[in-house]
């Protein structure tokens, strides 16, 4: 699992490098009295592989944890219920760290907190103009 996990984190900082340079690219294309439109397709061209290396960096750090794991020997082993995660998992997802039902589980706990969250900050809105004198 060790060359699995050391692949992919080369292949994902690839991927970054190359998201970087065609971020660095575009911005340079971009012509100061360009259409609207295009500035505003670059613009979103470039938040959106912002956000892609987001994912990627914390994707590299996920796959530094599991190769910490295996070198304390912790890998393959649920966070949650302590059990092992299945081998077809890790195969799949290889810096898992949870097990499918406990993954589920914390998917759902994460959900509902998100709700009550939301709920909670869209009754705190103001709905007139007494709220603002109060």
């Amino acid at each position: 699992m060790r060359l699995i996990l050391e692949k992919l984190k080369d292949d994902t900082v690839r991927e970054i490098r190359k998201s970087v340079k065609n971020g660095t690219e575009a911005v340079a294309a971009i012509e100061p009295g360009g259409d609207i439109y295009d500035q505003a397709s670059s613009e979103r061209d470039r938040e959106l592989g912002l956000l892609l290396g987001d994912r990627e960096r914390e994707k590299i750090h996920s796959i530094d944890e599991a190769l910490l794991r295996i070198d304390e020997g912790d890998y393959g082993i649920c966070e949650e219920c302590d059990e092992d995660i299945p081998l077809g998992r890790l195969k799949a997802m290889p810096f898992t760290r949870h097990c499918v039902k406990c993954k589920s589980d914390l998917e759902k706990l994460q959900a509902q907190t998100k709700r009550v969250e939301e709920e909670r900050a869209y009754r705190e809105i103001p709905l007139g103009a007494e709220d603002e004198e109060s």
